[in-house]
């Protein structure tokens, strides 16, 4: 490939309307050859929702063959997951359940992308349900836990759908969706709705809508990127872009959800892997992909953050070296108007004086 190579975009466009069900990430193929050589760098859809891109052995699809099953073991499940010709649900609208379905396989590819169509769905009227899904890409799997059905100090990435605040001073507006990134260390806080771990969120009315609803996640070159669908639009929404993710290979896809003295129906209606055809440098080729540490390259701590009613972020209180920066530029903006008028008065002067 030529030194200029494919800048894959990352723009997100309507879902395919040829495939029931299946999001699609852009709006048609990619740019012919001959268009690329004329153009230099320009810009090619990563996937449409073609199966040539659909990796089956990562995807849960109806009828759903290979689920629990000792000849084609492609999914596990446990606890109070149960398995309908139609969805696949991980608790019912019952207090006190976790359930959860797991791939089989571990994932090897570097960049992919997982369409998720589910629903979440009870009786219990506003702030009276919970507790929420939780998707996952992580090193253990079927390990029952405290957070949303799965263990805590996970390895891996975890995306929360989360639909009760139990911090009562939060701001937020639920449901609201979450991205942790976690190498073992840290512990998910459910008192604080996982404030302290999120790297980024956004509120998204997906509870009890009366058309499907899909979220999307991308992660391609350390970028990853979730999108959803609550509309009915037939359009991708931007909830999350955060660059400087490194997640390893060789990790599972799952899905758990958890309810406590509130409940709700949560069900996977589909999970479906794509391949991102994605160059990588010679360099990026070389590593281990299996043995790289579960991170992010962050400019600030998440802790550094505070809510707004959003679900965005803002600053956080002035740190000392922050207060350090803003006197200096004031003392820097005082010195140069200072400056600035004596000059002024000088010329000022030097012209009275040709009256005279």
């Amino acid at each position: 490939m030529a030194a200029g190579g494919w800048i894959w975009r990352w723009g997100w466009g309507r879902r395919c309307l040829g495939r029931p069900g299946l999001p699609g990430p852009g709006p048609g193929p990619t740019t012919p050859l001959f268009l690329l050589l004329l153009l230099g760098s320009v810009t090619a859809d990563i996937t449409d929702g073609n199966s040539e891109h659909l990796k089956r052995e990562h995807s849960l699809i109806k009828p759903y063959q290979g689920v629990g099953s000792s000849s084609m073991p492609l999914w596990d499940f446990q606890g109070s997951t149960m398995l309908t010709s139609q969805y696949v649900r991980l608790t019912p609208d019952e207090r006190s359940k976790e359930g959860s379905i797991w791939n089989h396989q571990p994932c090897f590819l570097k960049d992919w992308e997982m369409h998720v169509h589910f629903k979440v769905h009870g009786t219990g009227k506003k702030n009276l349900h919970g507790d929420g899904i939780a998707l996952w890409y992580t090193r253990d799997r079927l390990v029952p836990g405290p957070v949303f059905g799965s263990k805590d100090n996970f390895h891996g990435l975890a995306i929360f759908l989360d639909t009760y605040p139990n911090d009562e001073t939060t701001e937020r507006v639920f449901p609201y969706i979450s991205v942790m990134v976690n190498n073992g260390s840290l512990s998910y806080d459910h008192s604080k709705d996982g404030r302290w771990t999120e790297l980024a969120g956004c509120t998204a009315d997906f509870r009890n809508r009366d058309h499907d609803t899909f979220l999307a996640v991308r992660y391609s070159r350390g970028r990853l990127t979730v999108m959803t669908d609550l509309e009915d639009k037939n359009e991708w929404k931007n909830c999350i872009d955060i660059t400087g993710v490194r997640l390893p290979t060789g990790y599972y896809f799952g899905a758990s959800a958890g309810t406590g003295d509130l409940s709700d129906n949560h069900d996977i209606i589909s999970m479906k892997l794509f391949q991102l055809m994605v160059e990588h440098t010679p360099d990026e080729e070389s590593i281990d992909w299996t043995k790289i540490e579960p991170s992010v390259n962050f400019l600030k701590s998440p802790k550094d953050n505070v809510d707004d009613p959003t679900g965005n972020f803002r600053s956080g209180p002035l740190t000392g070296w922050r207060v350090f920066l803003l006197l200096l530029c004031a003392l820097l903006g005082i010195v140069v108007c200072a400056v600035v008028g004596a000059v002024v008065f000088q010329k000022r002067q030097e012209r009275n004086k040709r009256f005279y």
